[in-house]
């Protein structure tokens, strides 16, 4: 029994040959499903979509999770899991022989707390404007954990957006390449701890480190707070003022990224 859950805990290969392509997280894929009685494969059928992982079960048989380019619901729950995942066998999927970089746009803050919520907000307003193929925007909130655990997947870079006081005026943007040395304290085995009810990005980059891999590329995109800490549900006037600037500040970020990942050796950072 123990080798049995020590197989499902087992990830699958980062790539697979289908067709004479190789074919991995980000590849580009039609699908063609085999079976002609279900409905919902009749509907999907011709449809393209992105490869988010590669599964083997324990008879080796390799299954491709792909995410649909037109989904209209591929931004629902947690990175679209578990309703908006769908998968294939080799045979059901044609290789497109195009990678689209993966990348994980994260809103995180409390809202609770005045100028706090700014990435939750930031979040949100990408959300609503058309969505890139390969990039996910989620708002994560004070859920440190999840946010740790979805880094695990694999994606060729990061945006957290947060407040984050560094003595500018409100509402200044500043954008950081976050420092993943071990924190103090990971030497004497006591690795990096994430609050339940709050959110570091530093921290949780760290641990996402030591849970196994973090992206290649991660900035974190920062603004100014007038207020934080106090029981207000609103932003302030000049950190509200300057959402807008940093969705299109994200965005421009992206597209950096998208063509940074295009270059060799760019997959991500495993700490171990």
């Amino acid at each position: 029994m123990t080798d049995f859950w020590e197989r499902m805990e087992t990830r699958g290969p980062a790539e697979v040959t289908v067709g004479g392509v190789t074919v991995g997280a980000g590849s580009r894929v039609r699908v063609r499903p085999r079976s002609s009685a279900d409905v919902l494969d009749l509907v999907l059928a011709g449809r393209e979509g992105v490869v988010e992982a590669v599964e083997q079960d324990e008879e080796g048989v390799f299954h491709f999770a792909v995410t649909l380019d037109d989904d209209p619901g591929r931004d629902l729950g947690e990175a679209r899991l578990p309703g908006h995942r769908f998968f294939y066998a080799a045979e059901e999927i044609e290789p497109l022989g195009e990678r689209t970089a993966r990348i994980l746009v994260a809103g995180i803050g409390n809202v609770f707390l005045g100028d706090d919520g700014f990435g939750v907000e930031v979040a949100q307003h990408l959300a609503r404007e058309p969505r890139l193929p390969g990039v996910d925007v989620t708002d994560f909130g004070i859920r440190g954990m999840d946010l740790a655990y979805a880094l695990q997947r694999d994606y060729d870079a990061a945006i957290l957006v947060d407040a984050a006081p560094r003595g500018e005026p409100p509402g200044t943007l500043t954008v950081l390449e976050p420092d993943l040395e071990p924190a103090p304290g990971a030497a004497s085995g006591r690795g990096p701890s994430v609050e339940t009810h709050a959110m570091d990005p530093v921290r949780v980059l760290r641990l996402a480190a030591e849970l196994g891999r973090v992206p290649a590329v991660v900035r974190v995109v920062c603004c100014e707070p007038q207020s934080v800490g106090e029981a207000l549900c609103e932003l302030s006037d000049p950190v509200r003022a300057a959402v807008a600037e940093a969705a299109n500040l994200v965005k421009a970020l992206v597209m950096e990224m998208i063509a940074e990942s295009a270059g060799p050796g760019c997959r991500d950072r495993a700490h171990g």
